[in-house]
């Protein structure tokens, strides 16, 4: 049974094609699975654990069906869904992991990131990041009102689409020291992440960087088995029959 990795389905109300195509991959190809990773960005959104959206309570669910059936999930926090926490590992069943991961499976040793701290390029991004991920500010937020935490969640979401259709597309993407500053600190010769939105396989000078593809009109997963990894792709449309 593989191990499944995928990232930047950015579930939201907005886009029910898209979870009616996750919850059948759950049901179906992931319930094969000797494991899914799921690398950041699961949710357009995502302001705290406490949330009671119907999207939130019925991802939830189906991803607590996947474990209670046996199937190990493992989830990383991406630049959307940021607070994702221990209220969220509870109600599904999966481990939290850090935004630098080392797996093993058949053989092959990755690091798995979501990759938004390597586009080092983009230095206002970077600032927001540090911003967003610092403990204090994190804690302050989630003890707003549900109301609130809304309202700043769409500004923020308004203020980053304006400030990406500014930016050169290249300083978006992953920086190439970057990359290889952080395999050779954790002594890789394969990473796996997302972010980017550019679905790839890239021959590195220590190895190889494998990109996952969002979910919009395409899904997109990387397979990992005895013959290796396999980056493929579906249609949205047709995962949902």
């Amino acid at each position: 049974m593989p191990a499944l990795f995928i990232s930047d389905l950015h579930l939201s109300p907005e886009r029910p094609d898209i979870t009616r195509a996750f919850l059948v991959f759950l049901q179906h190809r992931a319930a094969q699975a000797s494991a899914l990773y799921i690398l950041g960005d699961l949710f357009e959104t995502w302001i705290g654990d406490d949330d009671p959206a119907e999207l939130s309570v019925e991802i939830q669910g189906a991803l607590r069906n996947l474990t209670d059936a046996g199937v190990p999930l493992f989830v990383q926090a991406g630049n959307r869904d940021f607070l994702l926490g221990p209220g969220f590992a509870r109600a599904t069943g999966a481990t939290i992991l850090a935004d630098q991961h080392i797996i093993t499976h058949y053989g092959h040793r990755a690091l798995i990131m979501h990759g938004d701290s390597l586009c080092t390029d983009d230095l206002a991004y970077q600032r927001f990041r540090r911003y967003a991920r610092n403990p204090l500010l994190q804690f302050c937020f989630k003890r707003l009102s549900l109301v609130r935490r809304q309202k700043l969640a769409a500004d923020m979401r308004r203020k980053s689409a304006a400030a990406n259709s500014n930016k050169a597309s290249e300083i978006m993407d992953v920086n190439g020291e970057a990359v290889a500053g952080i395999m050779e600190k954790h002594r890789v010769i394969t990473l796996i992440h997302g972010h980017t939105h550019r679905p790839n396989r890239h021959q590195v000078a220590s190895g190889e960087r494998i990109v996952l593809g969002d979910w919009h009109s395409l899904g997109w997963v990387l397979s990992l088995d005895d013959a290796g990894y396999d980056l493929q792709s579906f249609s949205i449309a047709t995962a949902e029959q």
